[in-house]
């Protein structure tokens, strides 16, 4: 337990002390490039898709929060193998998971939003890009 508290606890003494580039390393579990190039591109790009499949199949809520959950797990791996991020960095995963999170329900509404308006054009308008309205009676 003690061994995994002193990193922790390093960063946040020199985010105090003004070095941000090590709280920014123990959020990130990374350097910020590979942090865009993994986590934003490669698998905030899955996690659109997974949205947008998920949203169109009539899939709960909770499904994308899984199946995000499980993406960041392998973004985790990925990065480790191939640009020796931290692997079980805590803090890394929760921030990369919360990106991914965050782009597979924004894919998710809008699939969900375009689906009820297109397919129920006499019952629902579309209001806005995340929301549908009852049509008025004409």
């Amino acid at each position: 337990m003690q061994r995994s508290v002193r990193p922790i606890l390093r960063a946040v003494i020199r985010g105090l002390k003004g070095d941000q580039e090590g709280v920014i390393d123990l959020v990130l579990g990374g350097s910020w490039p590979v942090f865009i190039g993994v986590t934003l591109i490669l698998f905030g790009g899955a996690a659109f898709l997974m949205g947008q499949a998920l949203g169109e199949t009539w899939r709960p809520l909770w499904q994308v929060v899984l199946y995000s959950g499980l993406l960041g797990v392998a973004d985790r791996l990925l990065g480790f193998l191939l640009f020796g991020r931290d692997l079980l960095s805590v803090p890394g995963y929760l921030f990369d998971a919360a990106v991914l999170v965050a782009m597979a329900l924004v894919a998710y509404r809008l699939t969900r939003v375009n689906k009820m308006v297109n397919q129920y054009p006499w019952l629902f308008e579309r209001a806005g890009l995340f929301g549908w309205r009852d049509r008025k009676a004409q």
